[in-house]
C-alpha cells in the first residue's frame, strides 16, 4: 500500500535528534564516556512534598477518573503563586488553564488564534515548537532576530510597521531557550507598548523565571502595567519544581484568548490527571526556598561550563538565565550539526546544533546545565583533551 501522508509533515525538518542518539548509542556500546549536555531534562529531584501529594492522590479510585476540568482549588493556587512570587494582583481562575506542558500549549496555540495566511512574530533563533505552533495554525512566520549585537534580545525597533500592523501574534520567551538573554522592566515596557500600539496578542513563554543568575531575580509580564490587556503568558513548573515528566503548565491572561484555547483543548484532551493537579497545588503553595537554592546551583554550573572553556581557549559568553550556554562555533568550523557529531566523537560530549533553533542559530550549539559542576569540569577536560579546538 502506497499511503499518502499529510502535506503538514513536509512543513518540519529532518529530526537531527534522531542523529545524535544514534552516535551517542554506538558510542555508549564501544564504552566511551558520554557527557550528556544536550537535553533540557532537570536531573535535580522534586521536593518531598511535591511527589508525597501525587501519591496519596493516587490511592483514590475516583481520581483515576477522566478529571474533565482544572479542579478550581489548582486554578485558585496558580493566581495565590502569581501573588506571592510576582507580586502580580487581581488574577482570577478564569484568567488560567492547564496544559500537558507549555511545549502542547505552545504547539497548539495557532490552530486556536490563526487563520491561514496570518502573520505572526517568532523570535529566531527560538524553541522549535514556537514555529510548529504556527505553522500548523497555517500561519505564516516572520523572524525578529536575536543578535549578538544587541545580546540576543528582542528589539521591537527591527519590525517594519506594515508588519507588525498585519500580526496576529508575537512571541516572547525571557528568559531564552537556547539562547540564555534575561528581559528587564524597560524591555518589557517597550514590547507591551509596541503590542498595544499595533493590535498583536503578546505571548510570553515564562519557563525559565526562576533560573536568572547573578542577583537578577524573574517576573512575569504582567509586572508591566497594561499587559493585561494585550498579553497571555505560560508558565511552567518543569524548570522550577523537576517536574518535567509531569507536564505541568499554565496559561495565563487575557479572557477570550484563555477561552478560545479552553474551546480546542475539549476537543482533543479529558484533562489533567487528578493526582497531577494535586501534585501541582502542592508545589504551588509549598516552600520556595529549594527553587533559590537550586538557582544558585545552576550559576555554579554555568560558570563551571563558560569559564572552564574559556580556560581552555573556547570563548563562550557566559549565559544570564535559563538552564542552557549559547556558544558560538569554535575557530574552524561554520556548520553546527558537523560540530557537534565531531564532539561526540573526539570529546564525548553531547550538545545541540545551533540549526535546530531556527536560521540565525547556524554557528552556535547549546549546552543544557545537566549534570553536576564536577562532571561538568570533566567534560571541559575532555573538550581540552580532544584537541578538537586547535
Amino acid at each position: 500500500m502506497n499511503m499518502q501522508f499529510s502535506k503538514r509533515l513536509d512543513l518540519f525538518g529532518p529530526e537531527i535528534f534522531a542523529a545524535l542518539n544514534d552516535k551517542k548509542v554506538a558510542l555508549e556500546q564501544q564504552g566511551k564516556a558520554l557527557y550528556n549536555l544536550s537535553v533540557g531534562t532537570p536531573d535535580f529531584p522534586p521536593a518531598p512534598h511535591i511527589k508525597q501529594a501525587l501519591i496519596d492522590a493516587a490511592q483514590s479510585d475516583e481520581n483515576w477518573k477522566y478529571s474533565l476540568r482544572d479542579i478550581p482549588e489548582m486554578l485558585e493556587a496558580v493566581c495565590a503563586y502569581y501573588k506571592r512570587r510576582f507580586g502580580v494582583e487581581g488574577l482570577t481562575p478564569d484568567q488560567v488553564m492547564s496544559f500537558s506542558g507549555s511545549q502542547d500549549g505552545i504547539g497548539h496555540l495557532g490552530m486556536a488564534l490563526c487563520n491561514d495566511g496570518d502573520l505572526v512574530l517568532l523570535p529566531d533563533p527560538c524553541y522549535p515548537v514556537f514555529m510548529t505552533g504556527s505553522l500548523l495554525g497555517g500561519a505564516e512566520p516572520w523572524y525578529y532576530h536575536l543578535t549578538k549585537e544587541h545580546n540576543f534580545l528582542p528589539d521591537v525597533s527591527t519590525i517594519p510597521d506594515d508588519v507588525a500592523d498585519r500580526a496576529k501574534y508575537m512571541l516572547v520567551s525571557l528568559p531564552a531557550n537556547p539562547v540564555g538573554s534575561v528581559g528587564s522592566p524597560e524591555l518589557y515596557r517597550e514590547i507591551v507598548d509596541f503590542c498595544r500600539k499595533h493590535d498583536i496578542l503578546l505571548i510570553h513563554d515564562n519557563a525559565y523565571s526562576d533560573i536568572i543568575f547573578d542577583g537578577k531575580v524573574g517576573g512575569s509580564v504582567f509586572n508591566t502595567p497594561g499587559a493585561e490587556e494585550v498579553a497571555v503568558e505560560f508558565f511552567s513548573l518543569s524548570k522550577s519544581f523537576n517536574v518535567t515528566g509531569a507536564r505541568i503548565s499554565f496559561l495565563v491572561g487575557r479572557r477570550d484568548v484563555i477561552a478560545a484555547c479552553k474551546k480546542l483543548r475539549t476537543q482533543i484532551d479529558f484533562g489533567m490527571f487528578l493526582p497531577i493537579q494535586k501534585a501541582a497545588i502542592a508545589a504551588l503553595t509549598g516552600p520556595l526556598d529549594g527553587v533559590r537554592a537550586q538557582c544558585a546551583e545552576y550559576q555554579r554550573r554555568r560558570d563551571a561550563l563558560c569559564g572552564g572553556l574559556r580556560s581552555i581557549g573556547w570563548n563562550v559568553p557566559d549565559s544570564h538565565g535559563s538552564m542552557f550556554v549559547w556558544a558560538p562555533l569554535p575557530g574552524g568550523y561554520t556548520n553546527s550539526m558537523t560540530f557537534c557529531m565531531d564532539l561526540i566523537e573526539k570529546a564525548g560530549v553531547i550538545c545541540t546544533p545551533g540549526s535546530s533553533f531556527g536560521p540565525s542559530g547556524e554557528g552556535y550549539v547549546r549546552f543544557a546545565l545537566t549534570m553536576p559542576v564536577e562532571r561538568i569540569q570533566a567534560a571541559v577536560q575532555a573538550i581540552a583533551a580532544s584537541g578538537i579546538l586547535g
